[in-house]
């Protein structure tokens, strides 16, 4: 697209990200396509909420998964560094996901 700058096709790859995160959050981890389709049908056209039993079964329909958490974090540490630093986004990890975690299948946020 012309006049579309570097920066612009950055922000337009992050805001994805958010949203595909958020738009996989009910639908993630079917293997069964009919059973997918049973509970989602035939197209996906916005947010939904997992269902009972699934996975991320608790969290509402738009919220983020734990990936979305951790790119959160990673966008914090580059705007509070000017650029990526590891010292710094593993020490956020450490910090605000580690201590959230306790081993269990769906713990933490994003379950």
């Amino acid at each position: 697209m012309p006049g579309t700058t570097i920066h612009d096709r950055a922000a337009g790859a992050v805001m994805g990200a958010f949203i595909g995160d958020a738009l996989g959050l009910g639908p993630h981890w079917y293997y069964d396509l009919a059973e997918l389709r049973r509970d989602y049908g035939e197209w996906i056209t916005g947010y939904t909420a997992p269902r009972n039993g699934r996975y991320h079964a608790g969290l509402k329909a738009g919220q983020l998964s734990q990936a979305g958490f951790i790119l959160k974090l990673l966008l914090r540490s580059l705007v509070a560094c000017g650029g990526y630093d590891e010292a710094d986004f593993c020490r956020r990890m450490d910090e605000d996901l580690l201590p959230l975690l306790d081993g269990t299948p769906g713990s933490g946020p994003g379950g």
